[in-house]
This record gives C-alpha cells, sequence and structure tokens, in this order.
C-alpha cells in the first residue's frame, strides 16, 4: 500500500467491499445474524500496534472478540475507558476469559527503557517504569539488550494480568462464582506466534508484591 497516494484512504473502502462481498459469499447469514446482537467469547486487552491485529493473529471472526487496545496492553486502574470495557464485557456480555496480549518489539516497552521524555504518552509510560522498578535485579542480571528488552515486554503482561486481577471488577465477578480467567501472552512479530507466558489467574488472592513469569 503506497502511503504517499493522495487518495490512499478510498483504498480502504474498496478493500471493505471485497471483503463484504467474500465474507457475505462464505457465510451468508454471518452479518445478519451480528447485527441482531454480539456474543463474543474472549475479551482481548492487547497493544495499539498496528502490526498485531487481534483478530488475524488468532484466526477469530467479527463477534469473536470484545476488544480493547492501549500503548503497551497497560492495565492502570484510574483508566475509565479500559475499566468500563471491562465491566462491560464481564457484567453485560458474560465473557469468562479475559486476554492480555504484549508483543516482542513493543515501542511503548522499549520507550520506558530509556531516559525520561516529554508529552502525553511519557505519562503512559511511566506505568511500565515502575515494572522495570519491580523487577530490577532480574532485569539488571541480563547483560544483552535485546534478550532484557523481551523478558520487559513478558514481565510488563505478567503485570498487567496480576493488575487486573485486582481489581474491584474481577474480585466481584470471583466472590459471585463467576469462573473467569485472565490469560496472558505475547506476540511475535518475528514469527507471527503466540506465546503463553503460563501466568493465568482465575480467583482473587492475597499475596503482594510483583509476579514471576517461568
Amino acid at each position: 500500500m503506497d502511503k504517499n497516494a493522495q487518495d490512499l484512504h478510498r483504498s480502504l473502502l474498496e478493500n471493505n467491499k471485497s471483503w463484504s462481498a467474500q465474507m457475505r459469499e462464505e457465510n451468508p447469514e454471518l452479518f445478519t445474524e451480528l447485527a441482531k446482537h454480539q456474543n463474543p467469547f474472549f475479551l482481548w486487552i492487547g497493544c495499539s500496534d498496528s502490526r498485531v491485529p487481534p483478530n488475524q493473529i488468532t484466526g477469530t471472526m467479527p463477534g469473536d472478540m470484545f476488544i480493547h487496545r492501549n500503548i503497551a496492553n497497560m492495565v492502570v486502574h484510574t483508566d475509565m475507558n479500559l475499566l468500563s470495557v471491562v465491566d462491560y464485557g464481564v457484567n453485560a456480555l458474560g465473557i469468562d476469559h479475559i486476554i492480555i496480549c504484549g508483543h516482542y518489539g513493543c515501542g511503548g516497552v522499549k520507550a520506558a527503557m530509556g531516559d525520561e521524555f516529554n508529552g502525553y504518552a511519557a505519562n503512559w509510560v511511566r506505568n511500565i517504569r515502575d515494572v522495570i522498578r519491580l523487577h530490577e535485579q532480574e532485569l539488571n542480571a541480563i547483560a544483552n539488550e535485546e534478550e532484557r528488552f523481551d523478558r520487559l515486554v513478558e514481565l510488563n503482561v505478567a503485570e498487567q494480568v496480576y493488575d487486573l486481577s485486582r481489581t474491584s471488577l474481577l474480585r466481584e465477578a470471583w466472590n459471585a462464582g463467576r469462573k473467569i480467567k485472565v490469560h496472558g501472552w505475547v506476540y511475535g512479530l518475528h514469527n507471527g506466534l503466540i506465546k503463553d507466558l503460563g501466568v493465568t489467574r482465575d480467583q482473587y488472592e492475597l499475596e503482594q508484591g510483583s509476579v514471576s513469569v517461568g
């Protein structure tokens, strides 16, 4: 796709027509059913990075995922946008599987590894710097910068899974007997594969401090 083309945006409309026709040919009732209701199986909290499109990398269809994205797939307890999505997904849509998916090569995580900077993004990245502080000893022991970067991506996802498990929304749902699971995944830009970090949480726990990732 040529980004210098004056009417670049029009190609999206043409692509949409082709996509719609293909989808209707493969499943004539798809859009009729989607227009009636949504009944997604998963709530996806992912990074805004354009290279990590949730439906494409998981092979899911429209209607399968309720999606929230922000820089570096963060769970910030003062983010009413995120909390509203989780509330609606859990309490209105009845979703029992929440996936927090980061990705190797994440620009937000990389920025947190560098010097402080200005702008709105700096305030958001501040949350990732706290992850670095919590795991400073482990990260400092990794001599190779790229390996340290990859490890921070994983630790950041694990901490977001932990943070989501501490919200009142999930605590109340678990207390009510819901079988909700919060999974932590990382997507590889270099191979298109998703890694399950094995940090799934399915109940409220009283432990304090940082998390560990195998």
